[in-house]
């Protein structure tokens, strides 16, 4: 009972522990893989914007798991994010489809800019 009372004001707890387990994961990488990833993670969760736990453990396990097969297999890091790591992580993390922040004020600005023409469609 009160799991659910504590996850209904933070979250999952289920996610949250996923999500630890990913930055170990990141954190046990060898370098130069482990400073590569721990940046792109940074990148994620500042420029990201996802807010559905089950997409973002989805999209972190993947990210983890992609560099977990570079470092095994001695793959390049700019094989892995080319000439532009920004819009390398920019790309990885729109293939993952799911609520954003940025969602509510996309909804706003449309709504505000339907009203505002309706107003000027009255003068």
């Amino acid at each position: 009972m009160a799991a659910k009372w504590i996850e209904t004001i933070t979250g999952s707890l289920e996610q949250k522990k996923q999500y630890k387990q990913a930055v170990a994961r990141i954190e046990a990488l060898p370098q130069p893989y482990r400073d590569s990833a721990q940046a792109l993670h940074r990148y994620f969760l500042v420029q990201g914007g996802i807010v559905d736990g089950d997409t973002l453990t989805a999209m972190f396990n993947d990210f983890v798991d992609l560099w977990e097969r570079a470092a095994a297999d001695g793959t390049p890091i700019r094989d892995i994010v080319g000439d532009d790591p920004a819009g390398f992580a920019d790309e990885f993390a729109a293939a993952y489809t799911g609520k954003r922040w940025i969602d509510k004020e996309r909804k706003r600005l449309n709504a505000s800019i339907a009203k505002a023409e309706e107003e000027e469609k009255k003068s």
